[in-house]
């Protein structure tokens, strides 16, 4: 069995509400392999999800500096950018969103956790702008078709309103 499949065992068992037990199962993997970016970024995931982001967001680091790629790399950004959020640290969240977009313009998971940050940082109008870019770009349905410029430039106008008067 290689290190992939172990560790998708692992994941396959972990109880979202009891995460310890994940976490205890993936440390001796860390032991074994301290630099590999998927034991990493896996075990990133098992304290985010315990609700430590504090320690998450070292592993998250490490993974990134590891070499993680692919989707495994898209995943980390979308969880390293909330965790950051999560810890107030909202303009740091948002330049891991806007690398992360860069790198995977095809995400909508992406925008939607940007948009999620930007909200949470008191930019309501940037994260609806946000939001109505994503509807525009990804939402495929005759009814929203028929709108996309009108869409468009509501988006642009919410957006020129700025931060809500913050």
């Amino acid at each position: 069995m290689t290190l992939d499949d172990e560790l998708d065992l692992i994941l396959e068992r972990r109880d979202r509400d009891n995460m310890q037990p994940t976490i205890d199962a993936l440390l001796p993997y860390y032991a074994s392999h301290p630099g590999d970016a998927r034991v990493l970024y896996e075990i990133g995931g098992a304290y985010d999800t315990a609700g430590q982001e504090d320690i998450a967001r070292k592993f998250y680091e490490e993974a990134l500096a590891a070499g993680l790629e692919g989707d495994l790399l898209r995943r980390c950004y979308i969880q390293y950018g909330s965790t950051l959020r999560n810890l107030g640290e909202f303009e740091a969240s948002l330049e891991v969103f806007r690398t992360a977009r860069t790198a995977f313009p095809g995400s909508p998971a992406l925008g939607a956790f940007e948009a999620i940050t930007l909200h949470a940082a008191g930019r309501s109008s940037a994260s609806v702008a946000s939001l109505l870019d994503l509807v525009v770009e990804f939402v495929r349905s005759r009814d929203i078709e028929r709108y996309l410029a009108a869409i468009s430039g509501n988006a642009a106008h919410i957006r020129s309103l700025g931060d809500d008067h913050s």
